[in-house]
């Protein structure tokens, strides 16, 4: 009786789930359904690509799978035709590009899930925000725009407000804003050699406000930002590459460096949704996603963003799946996604986590809050007893309803678990034509140049109108001495001049007649 017990209600679940993961359009299949600890076979858990831009979320405790899910999801994306964006913080994605090598556990694992296992390879392309060899990722400080700028450097209102006007001044001049020095110098150029211009068009600029941004921009500076900002700025359009086979490209951004510049990391990820959003057209019900972006380490965003940059995040989690794009946030523990985020997510899996202290204990308790109700399951308990490639999934079916909660095991990834050989990283490079295209250095003339050149042009005619009064002033100078030789030489020669009087008197002719008649006189 316990045995045909057992059974109706194993046939009952497979129902219940079978039913709850049918689906008319296409779909991924993440793996197989389990009770009681068993899996069951052809209990099919499946995710519904229609609602995959709807978001998602993969946590659990280090070493329990998440990285593993992360791989099967982007596989099988791919093998879809849809393209998908990795951050690869760890720096073990990579091996998505060569086909796994097997493996008996594999084997054995697909047999109780009811899968074949086919081993695979996928077209990837590397990416870099830093150094690391890949596809340089860059924006101009003009893409960003102050709103953005503004929220990013966490400024108060009044510096806000000058960064407006400092961008309004560049428009107005045909100042390019690309890189951070381009943006330094305008803000020194301000309330130095451009004190007087500005304040005549915009109003007085405070030098204390100027210096409170260069400080907040020398901070996004040192955590790589110089390396960040420039040209050639990366198009979004080029993650939606599809191969020749009509898989979807996966795009890997090396990250490993960036864990210790969360600044960088959030502005890299604030500029890349607000550009994917202003620039993907709207999507409307296609029945399938258009980019999957999966955000490793997610709290990395969260935990060091302002207020600010989490208000303009959540507002574009809300918004940017309407461009037929999906989030899927990769973390340890739910509790790391902020709850107006968490709200927003479709597809929720969940492995293990480790209750070790009260604080944990609560958040697991907070966690199976989170899950759908189900009669199969004490989500709380299950959640502590998962084990390695297994996970609580429930996503929303085609209809947007959430599908059966079901612990899974989770299928294996058809690609080498595994990171590429630097050989192989290296011939994948050489092969790359966004490589080829991105990784050039331009520094073309731009504010700090055309600046730089007014103010030395500025200084150069400066010098110029000294050297010519100091020269007319030595004019003058010289033309006052040779006027007073003049008239001291002049008056000289009149004071050696005899008086006519005198000049008779003495002439010989009155001399030789005095004479004359004072010998007469004598005689």
């Amino acid at each position: 009786m316990q045995i045909l017990n057992v059974m109706q209600n194993r046939d009952t679940f497979f129902k219940h789930i079978t039913e709850g993961n049918t689906n008319k359009g296409e779909y991924i299949t993440l793996g197989a359904a389990m009770l009681d600890g068993e899996t069951i076979e052809n209990a099919f858990v499946n995710v519904p690509l229609k609602t995959m831009n709807r978001h998602g979320l993969i946590a659990g405790a280090t070493g329990t799978g998440k990285t593993k899910t992360l791989q099967v999801l982007a596989e099988n994306l791919s093998e879809k035709g849809i393209p998908v964006l990795l951050m690869d913080i760890k720096g073990d994605l990579s091996g998505l590009a060569q086909p796994s090598p097997g493996h008996p556990k594999i084997d054995e694992r697909h047999a109780k899930i009811g899968l074949p296992f086919d081993a695979k390879s996928f077209p990837v392309e590397i990416l870099s925000l830093s150094e690391q060899d890949g596809v340089r990722l860059r924006a101009t400080i003009s893409e960003f725009g102050p709103v953005l700028i503004s929220r990013i450097l966490d400024v108060t209102e009044t510096q806000a407000g000058i960064i407006s006007v400092i961008f309004k001044y560049c428009d107005d001049h045909k100042l390019p804003l690309l890189d951070i020095k381009d943006f330094k110098k305008i803000l020194q150029y301000a309330t130095s050699d451009g004190k007087k211009e500005f304040e005549a068009t915009y109003g007085r600029i405070s030098s204390s406000s100027t210096g409170a941004i260069l400080r907040k921009l020398v901070e996004i500076e040192q955590q790589g930002g110089d390396l960040f900002f420039g040209e050639k700025s990366f198009d979004t359009q080029n993650l939606l590459r599809i191969d020749e086979n009509g898989r979807g490209y996966i795009n890997i951004i090396r990250l490993t460096d960036i864990q210790d510049k969360p600044k960088l990391f959030s502005t890299f990820m604030l500029s890349l949704l607000a550009e994917i959003y202003s620039t993907f057209p709207e999507q409307g019900d296609s029945g399938r996603p258009e980019l999957i972006l999966f955000i490793d380490e997610a709290h990395l965003i969260f935990n060091e963003a302002s207020k600010a940059l989490l208000n303009q995040i959540e507002s574009i989690v809300k918004l940017i799946r309407s461009k037929g794009v999906g989030l899927y946030f990769v973390t340890q523990n739910p509790t790391d996604v902020p709850e107006a985020v968490l709200s927003q997510l479709g597809l929720k899996v969940q492995h293990a986590l480790r209750a070790f202290t009260a604080k944990d204990r609560k958040a697991i308790k907070l966690t199976a809050e989170n899950y759908p109700d189900t009669d199969y399951y004490d989500t709380a308990e299950v959640l502590t007893s998962l084990g390695i490639g297994e996970a609580l999934v429930s996503a929303l079916n085609e209809k947007g309803k959430p599908t059966p909660l079901a612990a899974t095991m989770m299928r294996a990834p058809m690609s080498r678990m595994d990171v590429l050989t630097d050989g192989e990283l290296s011939s994948l490079l050489a092969d790359s034509k966004l490589v080829r295209k991105y990784n050039e250095d331009i520094d073309r003339n731009s504010a700090y140049e055309i600046l730089t050149k007014k103010i030395e042009d500025a200084d150069a005619e400066e010098a110029r109108i000294k050297a010519k009064e100091e020269k007319e002033a030595l004019k003058k100078a010289e033309s006052k001495s040779r006027t007073t030789t003049t008239r001291r030489r002049s008056t000289s020669r009149r004071s050696t001049r005899q008086h006519p009087l005198v000049k008779v008197l003495t002439s010989p002719t009155v001399i030789r007649s005095v004479l004359g008649i004072l010998t007469k006189m004598i005689k």
